[in-house]
């Protein structure tokens, strides 16, 4: 594991942030082990350094605005833009869909960047490329800080993650018997 993947996955263990039993991931499906960003984002000092780190991994500053999926990229979407100087605009969930609102709107070739904190299959990622496109703005990138995908899930921009760590994943009528036994929470990101 390289430095930063290393220092992550500490930060993550430190704020109590990587959680092992039976969860039901925001994809549908099913695992032992659990990333609650949320953990991590009650540590102001934590969410300087990953989203600092993230910044110094895209290397990039061709964006004018950041948007980040609500709930879970909403904290490190905003420090992303407060280090970079940009604009901040969050997409939340209306009928189970991503969708920008309170007046949010993006020019004709704005560039945005979008921050998530975790993926597994990759959809509000590509919920919010497709908000942006549909404005007729142009994604810049895309900033994750776990890709749990098991290197499945591929955008067609640039895009960065900080750690790559996968954790088996399972359809809920194909559990393991061992994590059928374990009552399953969704403790939200």
């Amino acid at each position: 594991m390289d430095p930063t993947a290393t220092e992550v996955l500490d930060i993550f263990k430190r704020t109590g942030a990587l959680l092992e039993g039976h969860f039901v991931l925001r994809s549908g499906l099913h695992s032992g082990h659990y990333f609650q960003c949320a953990q991590v984002c009650q540590q102001m000092d934590a969410v300087t350094r990953l989203c600092t780190l993230l910044l110094k991994k895209f290397g990039r500053t061709d964006f004018a605005t950041v948007l980040a999926p609500a709930m879970g990229g909403l904290v490190l979407g905003q420090e992303v833009a407060r280090q970079s100087g940009k604009r901040f605009l969050f997409a939340e969930k209306m009928n189970d869909q991503l969708v920008l609102r309170r007046n949010f709107k993006f020019a004709p070739g704005e560039r945005v960047l979008v921050v998530e904190d975790v993926i597994t299959r990759g959809g509000r990622v590509q919920e919010c490329l497709n908000l942006i496109t549909a404005m007729g703005a142009i994604p810049a990138g895309i900033l994750v800080l776990v890709d749990r995908s098991e290197g499945k899930t591929a955008f067609p921009i640039p895009h960065v993650t900080l750690l790559e760590m996968s954790f088996p994943t399972y359809e809920a009528d194909k559990l393991p018997p061992a994590l059928a036994a374990i009552p399953v929470t969704k403790p939200g990101s």
